[in-house]
């Protein structure tokens, strides 16, 4: 076993989920629907990869230029965010990385973006009738 910053992470993330889904449990049940259904789920991750990371033994050397593309991707997404908003950025996003950082095929690129996209528009926009604010770009067309 060996604790790393990785484990030290996994284990406060962990601790913020336990700690969120504990909370939530003594809210009404409408307020608390969001924090669980992305509570558990976050708790349950966080731990299997705990038990990962100090299962693992220690990498040799850490390449800086991955972090910096982690990073470029994140940064694009949340521009997309912006200038779509969520409902579109989302395939966008999913289409756009498995293409160039994935290397798929268009063919599972586009299938998974639809999927995606159907995931995220029946749950948050037809079963929690979540509102997303429109981006930049598509608010020109309304």
């Amino acid at each position: 076993m060996r604790l790393s910053g990785a484990a030290l992470f996994s284990a406060a993330l962990a601790a913020v989920a336990a700690f969120a889904v504990y909370t939530a449990l003594r809210w009404p049940p409408k307020a608390a629907l969001f924090p669980l259904v992305m509570g558990i789920p976050l708790l349950v991750l966080a731990v299997a990869q705990l038990v990962v990371d100090l299962r693992e033994r220690p990498a040799a050397v850490q390449q800086a230029g991955r972090a910096w593309g982690i990073l470029a991707w994140m940064v694009a997404f949340i521009l997309l965010v912006l200038l779509l908003g969520f409902p579109l950025a989302v395939p966008v996003f999913v289409l756009a990385y498995l293409v160039t950082s994935g290397r798929e095929s268009w063919l599972l690129s586009l299938v998974l973006a639809a999927a995606a996209w159907a995931a995220f528009y029946l749950l948050f926009q037809r079963l929690l009738h979540f509102p997303f604010e429109d981006g930049l770009i598509t608010g020109w067309f309304q």
